[in-house]
């Protein structure tokens, strides 16, 4: 019978040929080499812990359920990622069709909105416009296609950085540096014609 000291010494590749013919000793080693690295993966995506240890458990899960898919065309461990990516992502998307709802709400759940409104002495319309000013940016927002929304969202709202942002989007960080400075001239040019038509 095989023990895990047995499996220290043994490689990734050997571990999940084990682990397909249905020796559970050996996954359980190969967790505990990748747990950290899926986790981590996990929580730079999700940036909040809780979610992140769920994720990173449920890509275990299906890695075990999927085991036999394994080919062996990439390491185990950027197969596993991939897994928890996708997983995220998944998740992600559930978040944004929440936030999408409303522009109240991104503004409630991050605060990110703030960034963008009128520093007001107290007036009695000081509601009005800042009411005004959250259309003005949810039609604006609204505009831009997904890629090019998605990545103003996460970098201005969420406040990521451009490998995190990259790495949720599967693309590379000078797209997503081009992405953000289109996104970011069209927002101007789509506020300033929008407050020209609230005007008139």
């Amino acid at each position: 019978m095989s023990t895990q000291q047995d499996k220290s010494a043994l490689s990734d590749v050997d571990l999940v040929r084990a682990a397909q013919k249905g020796d559970m000793v050996a996954f359980e080693e190969i967790v505990a080499r990748h747990r950290d690295k899926i986790y981590a993966r996990a929580y730079s995506m999700m940036r909040n812990e809780d979610e992140a240890l769920d994720l990173s458990q449920e890509a275990w899960v299906k890695g075990w359920q999927r085991l036999v898919q394994f080919q062996g065309d990439s390491s185990f461990v950027t197969w596993m990622t991939r897994i928890v990516i996708n997983l995220c992502l998944d998740q992600l998307r559930k978040h944004k069709r929440q936030r999408a709802e409303s522009i109240e709400a991104l503004e409630e759940e991050s605060g990110g909105v703030e960034r963008y409104m009128p520093v007001t002495n107290t007036n009695p319309t000081a509601g009005l416009e800042r009411t005004e000013l959250r259309r003005r940016i949810d039609r604006a927002l609204a505009q831009l296609s997904k890629e090019h929304r998605t990545v103003l969202v996460l970098h201005e709202f969420e406040e990521l950085e451009y490998k995190e942002i990259a790495k949720r989007m599967g693309c590379s960080i000078g797209t997503v540096m081009s992405r953000l400075f289109y996104a970011r001239r069209r927002m101007a040019s789509l506020l300033a014609g929008l407050k020209r038509e609230s005007a008139e």
